[in-house]
């Protein structure tokens, strides 16, 4: 009855890790079939670890497929025969239809277990295991042995903190808690001479939280497994670790990489990743069709050196202390290790931009300046041109003046002594004798000659009808003067306001003069013709020829009467416009300003 009730617990203790016996399915045709046992329990970092990293690779590098089944045998009850023969009927059961290719046993217990019923139908195929022991190789088996390095983990906690004077190692009282800390004192002998190490083993949870609460001076904690305390009370092991780091008064270590983010400091950690690649990648030669006694065992080194950063600024430890390689977890970078390259970054854009504003404030310091200068130029410049403007108008007005003078005295006194000359030569003709007659004849013509002359220039020096008659009239009279050239000259008006000021009228009327007087001077022209047209917005003169034309850019600078015409025209705000090339002619265009016009106080007609 005893027999059959330890089965039937055992049995319902393991239908969370698998189905009922009898109830597995057939396996696929061709797939391989693998069983893997487990010492610990199934929550186990290293069943996580293991599930994770041994499907992944066995899946991987057997391509006909993978059927996976996993056990875990409950290493504090091994030692009752009870139990093992219990465990070992329902794998018999559950597996009964199975015919395993291969057997991974990860532990001690496992190989001990598979080791002693390797006559069974389940454990026969092939074995891999994992042991932490050196001992004798089971037949068709091949494996690692890995013996964990203990004294290592005290080794670097001694580096990171040379003051170090005590080692308290902590340890359960379950049968597997005591092995390891049997293994412990073994390696940690040697370090006595210079450390002083102190066992706390199966010492129930509140008294040793409040024994390493108070611990002395230069002390650290060596945490090895807590299964089960003294007084019977199971734990599991990181929550353990997680309750005495919370509690110690010095800085906790450990010899396996689970521990690490439980508050230990760091130390010589099995790397159980490593651990299960390694059982993996073994298992695949098997599973490929090698002979498992003929593949080497192998013992590596699965510890690598890690610390936690925020255990080490927790406890004062000094990085620089940190050996070299050691693998430094859970690292807060400052701002600059975190975002150096967008601080770089923005620094040289603040730099480049910093320059660039420079500059453009340099530059628009100096265009100020240049500004100021080229403000202070122009105002000279301005005050020069009025200057020249004004002068220039003077010559004009003085020029008129003179013209007038000139125009007068030729009149008034040369044209009438013209007169009385023609007078006495008339006279002197009826006295003279008859062959003198010819003679007075050609002196009277030539008189007459003269004084028509002297006429003509008086009225081309100053117009006299242009301020009787207005414009108008005296260009057709100035038409009908130039009209005797060669040249035909024709005059077109309209809407000309009846009467300009005085200025305007002449401006214009020596415009035309000086305009006429090239064309039939320098132009060889068939034809020359002027128009005066008014409107709303302007007056307007043109002077055309179809001449030789010339190069005006050239022209500018040597002729004088471009020069007045410019001039005549400026105090008025018109525009001069002379278009001309060699053999296509020349135009002369004169534009004056509806307000310019209204200025000079022109009255439309």
């Amino acid at each position: 009855m005893s027999r059959l009730l330890i089965l039937a617990t055992a049995f319902l203790l393991s239908l969370p890790a698998g189905s009922a016996a009898g109830s597995q399915p057939l396996p696929a045709e061709g797939q391989k079939q693998v069983l893997v046992l487990f010492s610990v329990r199934r929550d186990a970092q290293l069943v996580i670890v293991g599930e994770r990293e041994l499907t992944r690779i066995l899946k991987a590098g057997v391509p006909e497929g993978i059927d996976y089944y996993s056990e875990f045998i409950d290493q504090g009850r091994f030692q009752q025969a009870d139990y093992v023969e219990a465990f070992r009927q329902f794998v018999r059961a559950k597996y009964r239809s199975r015919r395993f290719d291969l057997v991974i046993a990860v532990g001690d217990v496992p190989l001990s277990f598979v080791e002693r019923f390797r006559q069974d139908d389940a454990f026969s195929a092939p074995l891999v295991f994992f042991r932490t022991a050196a001992g004798p190789r089971p037949p068709d088996s091949t494996g690692l042995t890995a013996v964990p390095n203990l004294r290592e983990s005290v080794e670097f906690a001694a580096a990171l903190q040379p003051d170090v004077r005590n080692v308290f190692v902590i340890s359960g009282a379950a049968a597997a808690d005591l092995a390891f800390e049997g293994l412990a004192r073994a390696q940690l002998a040697p370090l006595e001479s210079r450390l002083a190490i102190n066992y706390l083993s199966g010492v129930p949870a509140k008294r040793l939280e409040e024994r390493v609460a108070h611990l002395p001076p230069h002390s650290i904690v060596y945490y090895l497994v807590v299964q089960r305390d003294a007084s019977g009370e199971s734990f599991l092991p990181l929550e353990y670790l997680d309750r005495l780091t919370a509690a110690a008064n010095a800085p906790v270590y450990s010899w396996v990489d689970s521990a690490i983010g439980h508050g230990i400091v760091g130390g010589s950690l099995k790397d159980q990743v490593a651990q299960m690649r390694a059982i993996g990648s073994l298992a695949l030669r098997p599973l490929h069709g090698e002979r498992a006694d003929s593949i080497p065992t192998q013992s590596p080194d699965l510890n690598s050196k890690q610390a936690d950063w925020r255990e080490l600024r927790r406890w004062g430890i000094s990085e620089a202390r940190v050996p070299p390689g050691t693998l430094l977890l859970f690292r807060e970078l400052s701002p600059w290790q975190r975002y150096r390259t967008y601080i770089l970054a923005a620094t040289a854009l603040l730099l480049a931009q910093t320059v660039l504003i420079s500059g453009l404030l340099f530059q628009r310091a100096r265009r100020r300046a240049a500004e100021d200068q080229a403000v202070k130029s122009g105002t000279a410049l301005r005050h020069s041109y009025d200057r020249i403007r004004d002068l220039g108008a003077r010559l004009l007005r003085a020029q008129e003046t003179e013209r007038a003078r000139i125009a007068r005295e030729l009149h008034d006194d040369i044209s009438q002594q013209m007169a009385l000359l023609i007078v006495d030569l008339t006279i002197l003709k009826k006295s003279v004798p008859s062959p003198a007659q010819t003679l007075t004849d050609g002196v009277l013509t030539r008189a007459h000659q003269i004084s028509g002359s002297v006429h003509d220039l008086s009225h081309s020096l100053h117009p006299a009808k242009l301020r009787l008659i207005g414009l108008v009239p005296a260009l057709q009279a100035l038409q009908t003067e130039m009209g005797r050239s060669h040249i035909p000259i024709s005059f077109t008006h309209d809407h000309v306001p009846a009467v300009l000021a005085p200025e305007l009228a002449l401006s214009l009327f020596r415009i035309v003069q000086e305009g006429v007087q090239n064309a039939v001077k320098y132009s060889r022209a068939s034809q020359i013709s002027v128009k005066l047209c008014g409107g709303p917005d302007a007056l307007t003169l043109t002077i055309e020829d179809d001449g030789i034309g010339f190069d005006v850019a050239s022209a500018w600078g040597s002729g004088l009467g471009l020069v007045s015409m410019q001039e005549r025209l400026e105090p008025l705000a018109a525009s001069l416009d002379i278009r001309s090339s060699p053999g296509a002619g020349t135009t002369v265009e004169v534009r004056i300003p509806a307000a310019a016009r209204d200025n000079n106080q022109m009255v439309a007609v």
